[in-house]
């Protein structure tokens, strides 16, 4: 029975506090099948001729560890299915290892792993495995997580920024930035009142919906750190196309345009955790933007440019001024620490 309140050196030192700890606070919620030192899956779409397995991983940093919207471990989970979903997979496991600081508080490791089962039931995958380490005061900042996650990539579905052609749409699924002037606004370090809450989500059943209707779809991103300008760099540059955007359909809430003017930030290079962009043929676009709107995850989607024959590699964004301004990718990131 753990009746400490706070993590100590013990919890990660193989013992039976440790062991109490595991079982407590983790495999007692996540239920993983069995407990060995790995996980032994079985799913009948591995036998399906032409079927491909993806994989990801990825660690996740965020300062608060809990903010409006979400937790760390929200983020962990919508994060790695996300890059699953956005390369055309179906994502079914989840491992997930933490990095507990010493002092960290027991309450909080419980809401975030709660946090974690909730997302993963809802989004349909299983955590089956993990790891946990536990390091000195001033180490780890709390709490660090690092999730690996595995799919399926069904027959015949092919996407890759290589595929993009000039006169494809690019929609995004909804409001830019939200994650980023929310993490800013709850790190308390500004006087600012808002309501702005982080647009945290996994997005693998709204990719799925969005394939069924457009199965053409050439390729997505989700628009993390670097925010949409670093996504869009990066599909231009692998696809040997320039992108043009409209700052007058640009999907964002006041309140961030609103705080990005205070600061002198730039909304398009904000982080964003439940923001996908996907580039589609012009005659698949209506039903992509469709089915987006159809779900509440994508209920702010639009269509915000397209790709051109012109300047490839470049995304150039149509200002409310009439003029062209060069969207470029940022040297470093305007805020540290944000998923």
């Amino acid at each position: 029975m753990l009746r400490d309140t706070h993590v100590t050196l013990a919890h990660g030192g193989g013992g039976q506090a440790m062991r109490d700890l595991i079982e407590e606070v983790f495999t007692a919620v996540f239920a993983p099948p069995g407990m060995e030192d790995q996980a032994r899956l079985e799913d009948p779409r591995l036998t399906v001729p032409g079927a491909r397995l993806a994989m990801t991983t990825d660690g996740f940093v965020v300062t608060p560890i809990e903010f409006p919207g979400g937790d760390i471990g929200k983020i962990a989970v919508c994060g790695t299915i996300n890059d699953l979903a956005v390369g055309g997979a179906e994502p079914l496991w989840l491992s997930a290892a933490f990095i507990i600081e010493e002092g960290c508080e027991v309450a909080l490791l419980r809401r975030v792993v709660a946090s974690m089962a909730a997302e993963a039931q809802a989004a349909g995958v299983r955590i089956v495995t993990g790891d946990t380490k536990v390091v000195g005061r001033g180490a780890a900042d709390g709490l660090f997580v690092t999730t690996t996650g595995v799919g399926v990539i069904p027959p015949g579905r092919d996407l890759a920024a290589g595929r993009i052609r000039p006169g494809d749409v690019a929609i995004v699924n909804g409001p830019l930035g939200d994650h980023g002037a929310a993490i800013l606004a709850a790190r308390g370090d500004l006087a600012l009142s808002t309501d702005l809450r982080s647009d945290c989500a996994a997005l693998g059943h709204l990719m799925e919906a969005v394939l069924a209707a457009a199965p053409g779809v050439r390729a997505a991103r989700d628009a993390t750190r670097g925010g949409l300008a670093a996504a869009l760099n990066e599909m231009a540059g692998a696809a040997g196309v320039g992108i043009e955007i409209d700052e007058a359909v640009l999907p964002l809430r006041a309140e961030v345009r609103g705080l990005c003017e205070i600061l002198g930030l730039d909304p398009l290079y904000l982080a964003n955790e439940g923001t996908l962009v996907l580039f589609v043929p012009p005659e698949e676009a209506p039903a992509a933007l469709a089915a987006m709107q159809a779900r509440p995850e994508g209920a702010g989607a639009a269509i915000i440019g397209r790709a051109t024959e012109t300047r490839p590699g470049r995304v150039e964004m149509q200002t409310l001024f009439g003029g062209r301004r060069i969207v470029d990718m940022l040297v470093g990131e305007q805020l540290p620490r944000i998923c």
